[in-house]
């Protein structure tokens, strides 16, 4: 017997705040036409298998920007515990149910709705799969990490006590694969190497820098990612801009 109805919903889930310890604000930075945030709704609306964007925001007053950006660009709008961002994905699949969840972060402005889009397909493939991603074994640029759950199993990790899946709502799926089906998007030639994220005043340059030389080729975006790729082996001094730059750590 199926795990699942015949047509699954898929719900995109966009964590967001403003009170970012290491770039205060920066969802709500403008890149070209719109917001950082406006961006990765863009992108998720986009994405064909999905049946619904929400992001996922806190319930602290500095946030009711956030929440005004998100529904101003077409997202339904969520908000829970600022510092428990699992919490905030249960609201949100309390409020608009679904069988499994896209989680986003708002961060990463150059989602491509069709590498999200091979996400959802390959989860609609297999829905028994717990868990698919981009990040099982890393093999894009950071900023491109899309992970699908099942809500089921967000579920679960939400009866365990506090620790980092609290914040990082997977960490304790991808940390105890016997236990979980998961599955990934991979690429190659592998590209781990590029960053497209945005945590430092150094990534934003480089991703105002991308999205102005992108869009010259290729119009307003979202763009394909092969295309920002492409284009920083092309520039060697746009991947020095952030290269240098340490991804906050996980910590137990």
């Amino acid at each position: 017997m199926s795990l699942m109805p015949s047509s699954p919903t898929v719900n995109v889930v966009i964590q967001a705040r403003a009170s970012s310890a290491r770039l205060p604000g920066k969802v709500l930075r403008r890149l070209g036409d719109r917001s950082v945030l406006g961006w990765v709704v863009r992108a998720a609306l986009r994405t064909p298998g999905v049946d619904g964007v929400v992001v996922a925001t806190s319930d602290a007053g500095d946030d009711d920007a956030v929440a005004e950006e998100a529904r101003r660009h077409g997202a339904e709008v969520v908000r829970g515990p600022l510092d428990d961002v699992l919490a905030r994905f249960l609201v949100a699949c309390e409020t608009y149910p679904a069988d499994a969840v896209l989680r986003l972060t708002a961060d990463c402005p150059l989602h491509d709705p069709a590498l999200l889009a091979q996400v959802v397909a390959l989860w609609r493939a297999q829905p028994e799969l717990d868990y698919v991603s981009t990040t099982l074994v890393r093999t894009l640029p950071r900023g491109f990490d899309a992970e699908l759950v099942r809500v089921p199993v967000l579920e679960e990790q939400a009866r365990r006590p506090g620790g980092p899946h609290r914040e990082h709502v997977t960490y304790g799926v991808v940390c105890d694969p016997g236990s979980y089906a998961c599955a990934g998007v991979v690429v190659a030639p592998r590209a781990d190497d590029l960053r497209v994220t945005l945590d430092t005043e150094d990534d934003w340059a480089l991703l105002d820098a991308l999205v102005r030389e992108l869009r010259v080729r290729h119009d307003e975006g979202p763009f394909a990612w092969r295309d920002v790729v492409a284009l920083l082996r092309e520039r060697d001094d746009l991947v020095a801009m952030n290269a240098h730059v340490e991804q906050k750590k996980v910590t137990g």
